[in-house]
Parts: C-alpha cells; sequence; structure tokens
C-alpha cells in the first residue's frame, strides 16, 4: 500500500500552505484582538483565493466547484487548521455538500451563488435541548395547506450565523415520525418572522460569530425544502459526518502540527541550564509524544478519506478520527503551554490562543463522548474493521 502523496497533491497542499502564510497568517492577530474580520480584508483574501481556484474546493466542478476527492480534500482542510477560523471560511467558503441536494430552481438561487461566493450558508440543527442528539430537535415545519410550510423554533450555536444569507434549518415534519419525520428547509435572511439574535460569546474561535436564531411562524414556499420530506435527519447525518471528517479531523491535525512546529523552534532556542530546554529528556518526551499522536492521528484521517473515495460508507470511522484528532489537538496545545511555560499563557504569543481554541474540538460536531457510544455500538454489531483490517 503505497502512502506517498502524487505530484499533484504534493503541489496543492504547498499552494494552500503559501497562501495561508502570505495571506491569511498575517491577519490572525488583528482578528484575535478585534474579534472581527475587517470587511476589506474579507473582500481581498476572497478575491485572491478565487482566483487561485481555491474557493469551493469540495464541490464538484459541474457545479463550479474545486472537484477534490475525498483525500485531496482532507489534505486541503488540514492546512486550514493552521490558521484562523474565520480567516478560513472568508477565503475557502462555507460551502457545505448538502447543498448539492438542491434540484430545479434550488440549483440557481442556492447552490450556484454560494459556490461562487456571492451568497453565504450557515447549518442551523443544534438547539438549546438538542446538541449531540440531532434527532431531538424541536423546531417545526407545519404545512400551510397551499403546499408550503410554516416556521416555529429556536437554533443556537450557528456558526457564521451574522453574515450568512440563507440558512440550512432542520425541522420536524411528521412529528409521528421520529427521526423519519425531520426534513430541511432553505431558510433566506429576512425572512418574515425569521429573527438572527445575538452572538452568543465563545472562549476561542474569535471573529466567528456564533449566533442564536428565532423562527416566529415563518412562511416557507415549497421549493425551499431541501431534499426530499422526512430525509433531512440522513442528509444531516451526512453533511455533519464530512464536516466532522474535515473541519474537526483534519483541522484538529493541522492545528496540532501548527503548534508542534512552534513548540520544536522554542524548544530548539529556549535555552536553561546551558543547554536547549529540548534536550531535557521530559521536554523531548512531550515533543516525541506530540509527533507520535499527530501521526497516528492524520493515517486514520486517511484511510477514511480513502474509504469515501472507495464508495464506503465509514460512519462509524469517522466518529473514531474526529475523536483522535480532536484529543491529539488538546493534548498537543497542553504540552506547548507547559513547554512554553510563562510564555505560553501569555497573550503575547499565539500558543494560548491555539489553546482556547483547541477545546471546543471535543465538544461541537458531537462530543467525544456520543462518538465513543457511536463506535462502541458499532463494535458491538460486528465491526471489528475500526481495529482490524483483517477481519
Amino acid at each position: 500500500m503505497d502512502l506517498s502523496l502524487s505530484h499533484e497533491q504534493t503541489l496543492l497542499v504547498q499552494t494552500v500552505r503559501d497562501f495561508i502564510a502570505a495571506e491569511l497568517a498575517p491577519l490572525e492577530a488583528e482578528v484575535e484582538d478585534t474579534g472581527a474580520l475587517a470587511p476589506e480584508h474579507a473582500a481581498r483574501i476572497f478575491d485572491r483565493s478565487r482566483g487561485l481556484g481555491l474557493y469551493a474546493m469540495n464541490i464538484p466542478e459541474a457545479f463550479g466547484g474545486g472537484g477534490l476527492s475525498a483525500l485531496d480534500t482532507m489534505l486541503v482542510e488540514e492546512q486550514f487548521g493552521r490558521t484562523s477560523d474565520i480567516l478560513v471560511r472568508r477565503a475557502f467558503g462555507n460551502v457545505y455538500e448538502v447543498l448539492l441536494a438542491c434540484e430545479g430552481e434550488q440549483i440557481d438561487r442556492w447552490l450556484t451563488p454560494t459556490v461562487r461566493g456571492e451568497r453565504v450558508c450557515s447549518i442551523a440543527i443544534t438547539e438549546p435541548g438538542a446538541g449531540s442528539d440531532a434527532a431531538s430537535i424541536r423546531t417545526k415545519a407545519v404545512e400551510d395547506g397551499e403546499g408550503g410550510w410554516r416556521l416555529t423554533g429556536t437554533k443556537h450555536f450557528i456558526s457564521d450565523g451574522l453574515v450568512s444569507d440563507f440558512f440550512v434549518v432542520s425541522a420536524v415534519t411528521d412529528p409521528d415520525k421520529g427521526a423519519k419525520g425531520i426534513s430541511l428547509f432553505l431558510v433566506d435572511k429576512g425572512a418574515p418572522g425569521f429573527t438572527i439574535g445575538r452572538d452568543q460569546p465563545m472562549m476561542g474561535l474569535r471573529g466567528t460569530s456564533h449566533v442564536e436564531l428565532s423562527f416566529d411562524d415563518v412562511p416557507l414556499a415549497p421549493v425551499t425544502m431541501l431534499g426530499a420530506r422526512g430525509m433531512g435527519f440522513r442528509m444531516a447525518l451526512g453533511v455533519l459526518g464530512r464536516v466532522r471528517l474535515a473541519q474537526v479531523g483534519a483541522r484538529s491535525i493541522g492545528k496540532a502540527t501548527k503548534v508542534l512546529d512552534l513548540m520544536l523552534d522554542y524548544a530548539r532556542e529556549r535555552r536553561q541550564f546551558g543547554q536547549p530546554i529540548g534536550e531535557f529528556q521530559l521536554v523531548a518526551q512531550m515533543l516525541a509524544d506530540s509527533a507520535l499522536e499527530i501521526n497516528a492521528a492524520r493515517l486514520a484521517l486517511w484511510q477514511t478519506a480513502l474509504e469515501i473515495d472507495a464508495g464506503r460508507d465509514p460512519r462509524s470511522r469517522i466518529s473514531l478520527v474526529k475523536v483522535q484528532a480532536a484529543e491529539t489537538l488538546g493534548r498537543v496545545a497542553d504540552r506547548a503551554v507547559q513547554v512554553f511555560g510563562g510564555m505560553g499563557f501569555c497573550k503575547d504569543l499565539p500558543i494560548e490562543r491555539y489553546y482556547r481554541d483547541a477545546r471546543i474540538y471535543r465538544i461541537f460536531d458531537g462530543t467525544s463522548e456520543i462518538h465513543r457510544t457511536v463506535m462502541g455500538r458499532a463494535l458491538m454489531k460486528g465491526e471489528p474493521g475500526l481495529y482490524d483490517p483483517f477481519a
């Protein structure tokens, strides 16, 4: 089995890494200090990303995207982890694969403009009483007798909600059918009865808004239903699976790699008792453990991406990668604070920012505990492939 990257893949990764270093990294401190990305900066990095063909790389070429495979997408997403979340969103887009379910009028109204960067989309599934348990949502859509719907309910922690033009919203359409009674709707900002609430303050991810949404008898035309009635939960699981693999798994690995780079530089330069601190056994152990865990998480990520490219549904393995990568990032970030000592706790250096940002990866898109439960059930049902490829 050859795990080496092709020349094209290496070039793709280097192009993205160079773009991040040149265009995004210089803006990180400003985003951290102000808690926002200036509109002129957002417009500039979008234009330059589009010019290089880097925007919406995960979407098929037929719709104007980059047409990357799952593996290529994960290679790129890993590089995204090396910079701030809001910069990635503005430079490369929030173009979720669930929009590929658009048909007819929906393609021109929602999908194509999003791929071109003319519209911004957010996924609105999480509610105050429904986080990891996405099937327990209470937002409901009731038929209005004219083929349309009336939407009522609330959502929260909706990422990028302040700048989004429309939202993919999950709602119960058939209460007596459980998970099979959930559908998805495309809801435009400004719809009557639709209110975007406060930006909920977060410990990390500065610059990215996380808002509350309120739907008070919002009228929705028939064209707003995304996919078939009752298929919303399955579609949500599909989009969340790719999000978990890319925006949590791959980006966790990229962020951990960046943090280890900083740790190594500091361990070489910082001297105590007449020698670089990296030569002390316990510091060297932290560096080595970080490299071991990052490498293992990356291999698990690549294996899962290859399964997707082969047409298989590696749902349980996505849970494995999500937990492994997110917890690896947490441990690497914690070690970095220890290696940097007082300077790791000081805002003068970015280590404390990485430490704060890292904490959410074990929570959003399903907590580590939920994904361990998914894995445990899969093992009990006879999926030894999670640990034994020869089973």
